[in-house]
């Protein structure tokens, strides 16, 4: 019985209570079940006794005492009982519990999927680092947790849209061209530019694309290192997302809003919704009101639009595509977007507290790295990669909350040692992969029989359990947008998994020794381990390596 099957029963037991006149309460479409955390208390419980009784006008433990009585004839239940001010604790018998191992391996890559969020549509935008550089360890984190975070809302049945918002407009697109075109004609990196031996390989590709570069005018050979300079660093960092397994469905360009008019179009609107004035020559918004420190000026006295004019018009962008909901994932220098992103929201009519979500990822510091030797002054991603691995590094960023700032040991993380969470996860999943290899080669195999009424053993009812709570452990993370959530678990169901394989054994101990359905029930059991482990694994971004 899963946990979903469990619960549709209470609300039918529920039901049934209500139609007979035992109670007069409202029947909820769902009723939720979850894992005590005293396995003592049993394999489920729910506290829907308590959140009805005010309604029924009866006591908690009374109205829970009715639906006990009912419960405890469901097919399956082994025991219920009234704890508490009105929790009921459910045990499943033997069977009903161990059904669950078949019902995963059948289940497959759905297994953990739900419908929690459903009907959201939002919009996660991560990253969205300037293309003037190659991307570094300060983006690694929302790189690993804002793809994570994606994964999981759609796992959990949300609409979902991954957006780059490309910084490619403004003054720093300038510095950048000047640099890139004072490489190509060998002089040194202007002022305020950008330097490095990245620079002087986007020159050679400009080169390489326009050899007469540097006999063009000077204000043609700028444009046209810009954009040659600009097309090559762009394909860098998507080169290097997708070697760290990250895709995005939308790369959004600022350049664009500005020249197709999206800018003065924000400003025409914010207008129309009485929060923009002038003053000093400049336009402002009037983000005051919404629980900013100051107002913001959209267009300066001389005319040029501001960043935070941009900011407006993006956001509208988002509104006018169809995302309800758009998460902003920001790095720790961003506390000040916060407010005027939230009045933002407020000026264009929408509601703050729903229509936008603004996280903030705090630093990290990664023991051991070397600064890159293109950049310079950086830790780039792509060196980490190399150095530590894809895996590693999406696995410890995802592990932790994205609010707390974080110290990693870049060879810890490379060691293939229990103490590695990374490696201890992967390991559990590489050893029920090696468990059904030579569970076949002896003759055991699932389709030849099935009885979980054999599944008795206590570390059975705890690798159960874990494997139960796999789909609330997901939704959960989903909603609180908590991919650390995810791995925490990983880490306690592997932790259960290797105890039972130290005393539950899978394969005969030797050729004279039967092949029973206790061998091939626990085999399923092991396939379901394996099968939960990889969803998991998944949502986080990384492989689940079948031999290690």
């Amino acid at each position: 019985m899963t946990p979903e099957q469990l619960a549709a029963a209470i609300r039918g037991a529920l039901q049934s209570a209500v139609d007979s006149g035992d109670l007069a309460v409202p029947v909820p479409d769902e009723v939720r079940v979850e894992r005590p955390r005293n396995r003592d208390h049993g394999d489920w419980s729910t506290n829907i006794a308590l959140q009805l009784a005010k309604g029924a006008g009866v006591p908690p433990r009374e109205l829970a005492q009715v639906l006990a009585a009912r419960v405890a004839a469901l097919e399956g239940v082994k025991a219920v009982d009234v704890a508490g001010p009105g929790f009921l604790n459910i045990t499943l018998d033997a069977a009903s519990a161990g059904e669950l191992a078949r019902s995963i391996v059948e289940a497959g890559e759905a297994y953990g999927r739900n419908d929690s969020e459903a009907g959201h549509v939002i919009n996660v935008e991560f990253i969205s680092a300037n293309p003037t550089g190659p991307l570094h360890l300060g983006h690694t984190r929302w790189a690993a947790l804002g793809d994570a975070m994606a994964r999981l809302l759609k796992a959990s049945g949300a609409t979902v849209a991954t957006e780059y918002y490309i910084n490619d407009a403004g003054a720093q697109m300038d510095k950048f061209a000047a640099s890139v075109l004072a490489a190509a004609v060998g002089e040194p990196t202007p002022e305020g530019g950008y330097p490095g031996e990245y620079v002087e390989e986007l020159a050679r590709t400009a080169l390489a694309a326009r050899p007469d570069l540097c006999a063009l005018p000077p204000a043609e050979a700028l444009a046209h290192a810009r954009d040659l300079g600009y097309a090559a660093q762009l394909q860098d960092i998507k080169d290097t997302l997708a070697d760290f397994g990250v895709h995005f469905d939308v790369w959004f360009s600022e350049k664009a809003l500005h020249d197709g008019g999206a800018v003065e179009q924000a400003v025409a609107r914010l207008r129309e919704q009485g929060h923009v004035y002038d003053d000093g020559g400049a336009v402002w918004l009037r983000t005051s009101d919404f629980g900013d420190d100051k107002d913001r000026v959209l267009i300066r006295a001389d005319g040029e639009p501001t960043y935070f004019a941009a900011d407006a018009a993006y956001y509208l962008s988002k509104k006018d595509r169809g995302f309800d909901e758009k998460v902003y994932l920001l790095g720790a220098d961003h506390h000040g977007y916060i407010n005027r992103l939230k009045a933002i929201v407020a000026c264009a009519g929408d509601d703050p507290e729903h229509n936008i979500e603004v996280r903030i990822g705090q630093l990290v510091n990664l023991g051991g790295a070397k600064l890159s030797k293109r950049a310079g002054n950086i830790i780039e991603l792509r060196d980490l990669i190399g150095w530590i691995g894809t895996d590693a590094i999406r696995y410890s960023l995802a592990r932790y909350p994205a609010d707390s700032p974080l110290s990693l040991d870049g060879e810890e993380l490379r060691k293939q040692t229990n103490d590695n969470p990374v490696f201890y996860v992967q390991y559990a999943h590489a050893r029920t992969a090696n468990v059904s290899r030579l569970a076949a080669d002896d003759g055991v195999h699932r389709a030849d029989g099935f009885d979980a009424a054999l599944l008795t053993d206590p570390t059975e009812a705890t690798l159960l359990a874990a494997l139960g709570d796999f789909p609330r452990v997901v939704a959960q993370a989903a909603h609180l947008r908590e991919p650390h959530r995810v791995a925490r678990y990983l880490e306690e169901l592997a932790a259960r998994f290797h105890k039972w394989y130290d005393t539950c054994r899978v394969r005969p101990q030797n050729a004279d020794e039967e092949i029973t359905d206790l061998h091939r029930t626990r085999l399923w059991l092991n396939d379901a381990t394996g099968r939960v482990l990889a969803n998991g694994l998944d949502l986080l971004g990384v492989s689940a390596p079948d031999r290690m």
